[in-house]
């Protein structure tokens, strides 16, 4: 009775947080004293899961798989949940997870606890800690269900290798029509830069910057540090960005190592979709902008100024340790 784990991949390869919920699902594994086992759809490089502890990667390849289907993708992991007999099954907490976890839930009658922090806290009984009140609380939440289905809050747990030797199994699941039901008409993806959910850096913009023909330094500051751009609810209902850009509690959370807002006042909706981050820094002219409660470090200034100054000084050091 192994621990599963559904590990996400996007054209080949494992995202960030795959390495993340396989750590965190050997941790579990060995508070139970059993073995990590992993679902992989249509990745490339299943063995080196075994690098992060993970024992057994059931290896699904299946072109009508290429597309991320929640129902379908569900099926697949309940599937593979029921001929492990696993009782304790880990997700990360991505777009994709949120959209498939209720499925699954409903499928194999679990319990699901979402926003999940740390290891559990007792396999016996099965307790988890869990954020609430966006991101401002904790609960310590018992899972008595005979299958439990954890969620683990993007960049909480963190990935840590525990090398071993993962066996890869081929495994063909059931797919019936009815699971497409639901078609993707068109996917529009972030090409060659770092995307918002893989981030450790995130730089984004508000208001403040006055226009979409000022988003130059926006870009230049994020390409300097190699991170993701993104931008306040605003900004892309002016249709100065594009929507999948927009970060906060009704866009995309972040929960990176380090978010820089600038020009960005900091609504309660937003500054709840980016509590998660690690370290938060804002810019801003104005010193009573709520956002300057929230951040770690703050500057009031005029980001047309702070921002070119930043810039200067980033390219000054990596020149100077390249």
């Amino acid at each position: 009775m192994s621990v599963l784990v559904y590990t996400e991949s996007e054209n080949g390869k494992f995202k960030k947080n795959a390495h993340e919920v396989a750590s965190y699902a050997y941790e579990v594994a060995k508070q139970m004293g059993t073995t990590a086992t992993a679902i992989s759809i249509n990745a490339n490089e299943s063995e080196s899961l075994g690098d992060y502890g993970v024992a057994k990667v059931l290896n699904v390849s299946n072109d009508r798989l290429k597309t991320f289907n929640a129902k379908a993708f569900a099926n697949v992991v309940g599937q593979a949940a029921q001929k492990e007999n696993a009782k304790v099954i880990i997700l990360s907490s991505s777009a994709d997870t949120k959209f498939l976890a209720p499925i699954l839930t409903a499928q194999l009658k679990a319990g699901y606890v979402p926003n999940v922090v740390s290891a559990p806290e007792s396999t016996s009984p099965f307790q988890v800690k869990r954020t609430v009140f966006s991101n401002k609380g904790f609960a310590f939440t018992e899972i008595t269900s005979e299958i439990k289905i954890i969620g683990v809050s993007n960049n909480a747990f963190g990935s840590s290798e525990n090398k071993t030797t993962a066996t890869v199994e081929n495994f063909e699941p059931s797919l019936g029509e009815d699971l497409f039901t639901t078609k993707s008409i068109e996917i529009d993806k972030v090409v060659g830069k770092a995307t918002i959910a893989d981030a450790d850096i995130v730089v984004s913009g508000g208001r403040g910057l006055k226009g979409p023909e000022n988003w130059g330094m926006i870009e230049e500051l994020a390409e300097v540090l190699g991170a993701a751009t993104a931008c306040s609810k605003p900004v892309s209902d002016l249709g100065w960005r594009p929507h999948g850009e927009h970060v906060g509690q009704t866009g995309k959370p972040v929960a990176s190592n380090l978010y820089i807002a600038i020009g960005i006042s900091g609504a309660i909706q937003h500054l709840a979709g980016v509590s998660s981050s690690k370290v938060k820094v804002v810019i801003n002219t104005d010193p009573e902008a709520p956002f300057f409660k929230a951040a770690d470090y703050g500057i009031v200034g005029d980001a047309f100024e702070v921002v070119p100054k930043l810039i200067e000084k980033l390219k000054e050091f990596k020149a100077q340790n390249a």
